[in-house]
């Protein structure tokens, strides 16, 4: 079986500063209060659909309530300003334009003491003032993914058991931040509460993987609007999740399955491989190293 998922030409990305201080000479932030590695490309894109900065009271804001984590909230909500830094390229052109973006909103933040928003994963970009700026080499982990997570409310969980294959089934977590690369966001549905670091581990592993290839599709098929993808994936080289209790991926390969979570396949689900007959928890429980303490 096929799954065909729909790459639009196109996609956005939006990273807002909120700051105290009012931001004033913006014009200096690009390139002169930016990493070097990305200096030239912003440099390049600003004043285009592929760099705009805007400056809003934080009332006035497009954004003025922003849902984000614990950390850094208070910051967010205190806030009196926001430079709100969008970027609009082709899918071809990604992850670079969307590097270079987020670039220029560590060098906001730098000069006017802010903190970030990316509000295409919903969660604070994590910089300190005056540290090492953007990275040049993308890398997924690096704060470029956040997550949806949803339990059932009618549900009734059991006591935590990293073991349990009878527990229960209430957790659904989904990416956030895919689409930004024009590829469709990624779903695990069924799983216990207590298999949630393992959960996002898995997904996080298909998210790198599903990425790697669609990048290089896109670089030889930039004028493509839609990409044909086999429903199985074997996964062995992922790297290792530092998280306690997450799984050690890199262990040993194992098989996922994907499918087309609805009628557009904007969403992909993730599950077992054809012909596991256990439930979600089963899988998890039964394949290698998923769930090591």
């Amino acid at each position: 079986m096929k799954i065909t998922y729909p790459v639009p030409a196109e996609t956005t990305s939006v990273f807002v500063v909120a700051t105290d201080r009012r931001p004033v000479e913006l014009d200096s932030v690009v390139p002169w209060r930016m990493s070097g590695s990305h200096r030239r490309a912003a440099a390049q894109a600003l004043g285009t659909s592929r760099l705009d900065l805007q400056v809003f009271q934080a009332a006035q804001s497009p954004w003025p309530r922003m849902s984000v984590g614990d950390e850094g909230r208070d910051a967010v909500r205190r806030a009196r300003h926001h430079v709100v830094v969008t970027s609009t390229a082709p899918v071809a052109e990604q992850p670079e334009v969307a590097q270079a973006a987020r670039a220029v909103a560590r060098g906001v933040a730098d000069a006017y003491g802010g903190v970030i928003v990316d509000l295409v994963t919903g969660v604070i970009v994590p910089h300190r003032t005056g540290c090492e700026g953007e990275p040049h080499e993308f890398r997924l982990g690096d704060d470029w993914l956040g997550w949806t997570t949803e339990v059932g409310v009618d549900s009734s969980c059991p006591p935590w058991d990293p073991a349990a294959t009878d527990a229960c089934t209430c957790l659904t977590i989904s990416t956030r931040g895919l689409r930004r690369f024009g590829l469709p966001e990624v779903m695990l549905e069924g799983a216990a509460c207590a298999h949630s670091l393992c959960t996002v581990s898995v997904l996080r592993t298909v998210a790198r993987h599903l990425l790697a290839g669609h990048l290089a599709w896109t670089a030889g098929s930039p004028d493509a609007r839609c990409r044909t993808i086999g429903e199985h994936l074997w996964l062995g080289d992922a790297e290792p999740v530092v998280v306690s209790g997450a799984p050690h991926l890199d262990r040993e390969p194992f098989r996922v399955r994907l499918g087309s979570r609805t009628a557009d396949a904007t969403c992909l689900s993730v599950g077992p491989p054809s012909g596991f007959t256990g439930t979600v928890n089963d899988w998890l429980c039964s394949t290698p190293g998923l769930l090591a303490a």
